[in-house]
């Protein structure tokens, strides 16, 4: 039986992969500092929420993490565990021994049990890009220069590279993926978290301004989660690293989405006009060859769900609103 270990799994990309994995009937483990289920509460029953195993430990604690995989006999591992542009800026030392340190646990602890994981997917990052005045128009595939402008891209670079050595060192196959913008349920802290926050703000009434503006890479978090899942599950070899392309609009555009879809909010959602450092024009041809089709939900659709578990969950008195006033 297939058994899945998801560490930093109390997060939002983390919490939709438990809901596919759980409503696949899998064995899941979440191992993650905290044990309060905030998000995945959110979207599973407390009867679901009861099989899924429960693990406190940091990826920084080698000894639990290479022990908790060899005792329960895991299979695949989908490593998210990380701290976000924002602390990593403030504490780079701490970003570095979770993001760095905590993702080469991982692969060491996946090298001590090489007969027995079966697949290996990682988050990377799209941060591991420039911004956009480095490339220019061209169509950025996973051979483009990587000029990460902040500590957090520089760390998931770094990891990009570590998995390279542990293949062709220990023949150690793996998945990193590049995710951008993710938004739906879940996702309410990090750079890119002001869409999602501004659907919020939206379904409740208030006002809103996401702190930029201009092109970014919009990327609904169940497809997100679900191709996550896809590669862990893949029995390709290699170290390989794909971009996730989403939908590429600008932030004016999801704005111009929400009013649509939530037509009450009209005026209430804006943005800063300072863009992200991050090119968006992404292409995902590898990751299409990897799957064969990339989970894709439409900008419109995506806002569409996010808004209506975002409203059951307001009915229900369980909306978490202190995003909003942030």
């Amino acid at each position: 039986m297939s058994r899945y270990f998801v560490t930093g799994a109390q997060g939002c990309i983390g919490t939709w992969i438990v809901r596919n994995l759980v409503d696949r009937n899998k064995e899941v483990f979440v191992y993650d500092l905290d044990l309060e289920p905030r998000r995945i509460s959110m979207l599973l029953s407390q009867e679901k929420l009861s099989n899924v195993h429960f693990i406190q430990g940091d990826v920084t604690d080698f000894k639990k993490l290479s022990e908790n995989l060899q005792i329960h006999q895991i299979t695949h591992v989908i490593h998210l565990a990380g701290l976000q542009v924002p602390t990593c800026k403030s504490n780079p030392k701490l970003g570095a021994l979770v993001n760095v340190v905590g993702t080469i646990n991982v692969f060491e602890a996946a090298r001590l049990l090489q007969d027995q994981i079966e697949g290996l997917v990682y988050a990377s990052s799209a941060a591991v890009f420039g911004p956009e005045d480095d490339y220019g128009e061209a169509l950025l595939d996973e051979s483009a220069p990587l000029v990460p402008r902040t500590h957090y891209g520089v760390f998931k670079h770094c990891n990009e590279g570590n998995a390279r050595v542990y293949f062709s060192d220990h023949a150690i196959s793996s998945v990193g993926l590049r995710p951008y913008a993710v938004y739906g349920p879940g996702r309410d802290f990090g750079i890119t978290s002001g869409p999602t926050t501004a659907i919020k703000a939206a379904v409740v009434g208030q006002t809103f301004e996401i702190q930029f503006g201009g092109p970014v890479s919009m990327q609904l978090v169940d497809d997100t989660a679900k191709t996550f899942i896809a590669c862990a599950e893949s029995k390709n070899k290699g170290a390989r690293v794909y971009n996730i392309r989403g939908e590429v609009v600008t932030v004016e555009e999801v704005i111009n989405t929400i009013e649509e879809v939530l037509p009450n909010s009209k005026g209430l959602i804006s943005c800063k006009d300072q863009r992200i450092a991050i090119a968006t024009n992404f292409d995902e041809q590898g990751l299409k060859t990897e799957l064969g089709q990339v989970p894709a939900t439409s900008l419109k659709d995506g806002i569409k769900k996010t808004a209506e578990i975002f409203s059951r969950l307001n009915g229900e008195n369980r909306l978490d609103l202190s995003d909003l006033s942030t």
